[in-house]
């Protein structure tokens, strides 16, 4: 059986496709991948199969964009392999996880404030909303 129309042997064939993608001692290879995502849906079998052999996602939101916000890149659904303490160092790890958590309670307490406001919010809710805004 297939997972939501597509064919079953589609992991298997990503998987042998990203594997001619690879540095060798005469040379190597950097792909840039667009992956079209249906309805927006980072779990449908395809894109999250793709998603499975890359090093990294950029996610582009069209939220951000209609706020103007560009690049309208979404560091939360974004995700690199390189993103570790003994790649990038200690700090800027910790500070990439602290930046993400802001973002993430501020997305939590977006419908928040768009029913009561802000000033329903605690004081480290409504700095958590100016910082990430």
């Amino acid at each position: 059986p297939s997972a939501v129309g597509y064919q079953p042997t589609l992991s298997t064939e990503m998987g042998s496709l990203q594997e001619r993608i690879t540095s060798t001692k005469e040379g190597s290879i950097t792909s840039i991948q667009a992956v079209y995502v249906p309805a927006d849906d980072l779990t449908d079998p395809a894109p999250a199969t793709t998603f499975a052999h890359l090093d990294a996602t950029t996610v582009l939101s069209r939220g951000l964009a209609a706020k103007g916000i560009y690049p309208a890149v979404d560091p939360l659904d974004s995700t690199s392999t390189m993103l570790q303490p003994r790649i990038v160092g200690e700090e800027h790890y910790e500070t990439a996880q602290r930046v993400k958590q802001t973002l993430q309670r501020y997305k939590e307490l977006q419908d928040i404030t768009a029913i009561l406001g802000l000033d329903e919010l605690s004081e480290e809710d409504r700095l958590t909303v100016a910082r990430a805004r």
